[in-house]
């Protein structure tokens, strides 16, 4: 806030109160009448205009952060266009090619990875598993926040790459509808259209600690036949990529065992194919190297000069 009182200019405007008023506003009518009201929503817009006022310095991650939000309210307005009403689910073939390539003889029998795991697992790999999908959300968040202070321009592609491989995916959620594995094991073969989100696997890591952690978690999913690519499996390998981009040395090799271990709890939670895993890690490979090559060659080049200007 220095800045402002140095320029002798007010921190904040008329015009500023009167356009985050409107942009809170809007969004809450469209998520209403798309989606219906949550009080999530409502902690979404406190968060924003609460650190948009608090300082300059808060101000400046925010409107930077933004591009993250864009992507978490695209995916939470996926529940009022589920991609099974535009094209035919997956179910079948994908368990038939799963097996047939990744299967695994047990007892005189070819099973699928997630149902071999499902009959060999155990409480270690429940909790070790359930500890590490919890990673998808807050390793990202906190690595931008640290990139935030350390490299804002680094901050800024870090998002912005997050964003396309997530638009990426979310394009072939609609072109390649497909059911997880766990939806066989309850359904069948049989589509059947609003189907609820189900915690599969995760459930043993719920009883073990007697708490609805992942319950509550997948209570709010957007569609449960997204399972191809595994945007999951995707997000650690971004934040690996910028880790080894900035050269962090042991804190890599952490990043490489969440990777590791994000991959593995995926499919042994019956949350994905080892299929759907491979395809989430090659759409973050696409998704990088097309922002690389589109930040250099496009449009997008001018978006992230105007961004680094804001919170830089």
């Amino acid at each position: 806030m220095t800045d402002q009182i140095r320029l002798n200019k007010p921190f904040f405007s008329v015009r500023d109160i009167i356009a985050t008023t409107l942009i809170s506003l809007a969004y809450l009518l469209i998520s209403y009448f798309l989606i219906g009201f949550k009080s999530q929503q409502v902690v979404l817009l406190v968060i924003f205009n609460s650190l948009y006022y608090a300082s300059t310095i808060t101000r400046k991650f925010i409107l930077g952060f933004s591009i993250f939000i864009v992507y978490w309210i695209i995916f939470d307005y996926m529940k009022a266009f589920p991609n099974y009403a535009f094209n035919r689910v997956h179910i079948a073939e994908l368990y038939n090619l799963e097996k047939h390539v990744f299967g695994i003889f047990s007892d005189g029998r070819v099973l699928t990875p997630n149902e071999y795991w499902r009959i060999h697992g155990n409480t270690a790999l429940d909790v070790i598993g359930g500890i590490f999908y919890l990673m998808w959300i807050p390793v990202p968040m906190i690595f931008a926040g640290y990139l935030f202070f350390a490299n804002r321009k680094q901050f800024i592609q870090f998002l912005v790459t997050f964003v396309l491989v997530n638009l990426i995916g979310f394009v072939i959620y609609y072109l390649y509808p497909a059911a997880p594995p766990w939806y066989v094991q309850y359904h069948g073969f049989v589509f059947e259209a609003h189907t609820a989100g189900n915690t599969a696997g995760l459930v043993k890591f719920d009883r073990f600690f007697n708490a609805p952690i992942f319950k509550s978690i997948y209570s709010n999913g957007s569609n449960v036949f997204a399972a191809m690519p595994s945007l999951h499996s995707s997000y650690p390998v971004i934040v690996l990529y910028y880790g080894l981009k900035n050269r962090l040395g042991l804190v890599n090799i952490f990043f490489g065992i969440v990777t590791l271990g994000i991959w593995f709890t995926a499919v042994y939670t019956s949350h994905h194919y080892v299929l759907d895993v491979l395809s989430g890690i090659t759409c973050a490979a696409v998704g990088i190297s097309l922002f690389n090559w589109l930040a250099k060659h496009s449009v997008l080049k001018v978006f992230l000069e105007k961004m680094y200007t804001v919170v830089i």
